[in-house]
């Protein structure tokens, strides 16, 4: 009974924390908007930077990679004091946390179930679990970037690596899992995106859209 009523407790937690909405805040205490009536009208870091400009952007960004790490991170810190005669279960809790901060920064409830793609939070969750995964999903982000100036491109190429590596890498099969789905979730996020780039519409950093 003690392992449901903290599972319940961790995973309602895990998804407050993914639904803190940074970039509405940031939009709200610095412009007095609401950034989801602006740009692509996302609550994400790439929205922050094209309505709000670099450093509000770099703090959203910072503070989505801190709750979707943070949402891991209590997992782990706090599974093993409050039950520790069933360690078993503690990487299947961690990928259920994952995947609610993951439902938390998408369908925030701060923001009637809206929010961004989840992508910030997701390499958050990833660097938690395994940071040679996260390590290698940030660094094909950051190549991608460089050479096509398309954040969705990048991220989807991130989120692909980071499918790659924990599946050839020695993780737990929960985490395996989690990063698996964690993947899909924000290739799917991304579907309109997807359709832009085929179409060769896709704006570039610095270009509205």
């Amino acid at each position: 009974m003690v392992a449901f009523w903290m599972s319940v407790g961790l995973l309602v937690a895990a998804y407050l924390l993914g639904a803190i909405p940074a970039g509405y805040l940031a939009g709200r205490g610095l412009r007095g908007i609401d950034i989801r009536q602006h740009g692509s009208k996302s609550t994400g870091a790439t929205n922050a930077l094209r309505v709000l400009g670099v450093w509000p952007a770099l703090l959203v960004l910072l503070v989505d990679l801190l709750k979707g790490g943070a949402a891991v991170g209590l997992v782990l810190w706090l599974w093993p004091l409050v039950v520790p005669d069933q360690p078993a279960l503690l990487p299947w809790i961690v990928c259920l946390a994952g995947l609610a901060a993951l439902f938390g920064h998408a369908r925030s409830i701060w923001l009637h179930f809206s929010g961004g793609k989840s992508v910030a939070t997701g390499l958050g969750v990833v660097l938690a679990l395994s940071w040679p995964v996260g390590l290698g999903a940030l660094v094909v982000f950051a190549v991608a970037l460089a050479i096509s100036r398309i954040v969705s491109l990048s991220s989807l190429s991130g989120a692909l690596t980071a499918v790659v590596l924990a599946i050839a890498l020695d993780l737990p099969l929960p985490y395996r899992l989690l990063v698996i789905a964690g993947g899909i979730y924000v290739i799917v996020r991304h579907r309109a995106n997807i359709g832009r780039l085929l179409a060769g519409t896709e704006p570039r950093l610095g270009q509205q859209g």
